[in-house]
């Protein structure tokens, strides 16, 4: 095995659920998502309504961003898909009449751990949308960038989430290749000047 400051672990997750928890768990997440927009069959809401399903209350309201919204007289779901968050619930809660979007691929996540003492830090986004097709040369070469940097840069029983914080996002980034998006803010509202 390679000589390296310390483990990585990579976990994988078919969707925004995460049921097997590879947020707090993984040095590197890879989380199966979509990026076009959600797939509404009209008939099978308007199924769930007429069956008394809630819909404003269950679905609607509890959106993160404010995405979908209920047309009472149309009788009809919409969606503002650059609002979006892709966060599984209205599929969770109506899954005969919401499906993902056929453009698949997957977010990427970094520096998830879960030591005893300290308590379980979770992964912040490093790729927001990857797609993944064999033979996945684009993960590949992005996990070689990934570990020379912590091989050459690590110290011993040093996580990458470890060497990040040490060194910052901004020398990471820098080293592997990757330009700066807003999605990879790890603490939003700790710091409002992000340079």
């Amino acid at each position: 095995r390679p000589r390296w400051p310390y483990k990585f672990k990579i976990k994988i997750s078919g969707c925004a659920n995460d049921c097997v928890a590879a947020i707090a768990r993984s040095d590197l997440t890879i989380i199966g998502t979509w990026r076009d927009s959600l797939r509404i069959d009209q008939a099978a809401v308007r199924e769930y309504v007429k069956e008394g399903f809630d819909i404003k209350t269950v679905v609607i309201d509890k959106c993160p961003s404010r995405a979908l919204e209920w047309d009472e007289k149309a009788a009809e779901l919409k969606l503002k898909p650059e609002d979006c968050v892709r966060c599984m619930h209205c599929i969770n809660k109506m899954p005969k009449a919401l499906r993902p979007g056929l453009d698949r691929g997957a977010t990427l996540l970094i520096g998830g751990k879960a030591p005893i003492i300290k308590g379980a830090q979770l992964s912040w986004v490093l790729v927001p949308f990857m797609k993944m097709e064999p033979p996945y040369d684009e993960v590949k070469e992005l996990l070689r960038k990934i570990w020379d940097w912590w091989d050459e840069n690590g110290r011993t029983r040093e996580r990458v989430s470890e060497l990040i914080d040490r060194l910052s996002l901004k020398t990471f980034l820098r080293a592997i290749g990757l330009k700066p998006v807003p999605q990879m803010v790890y603490r939003p509202r700790s710091n409002p000047y992000i340079f």
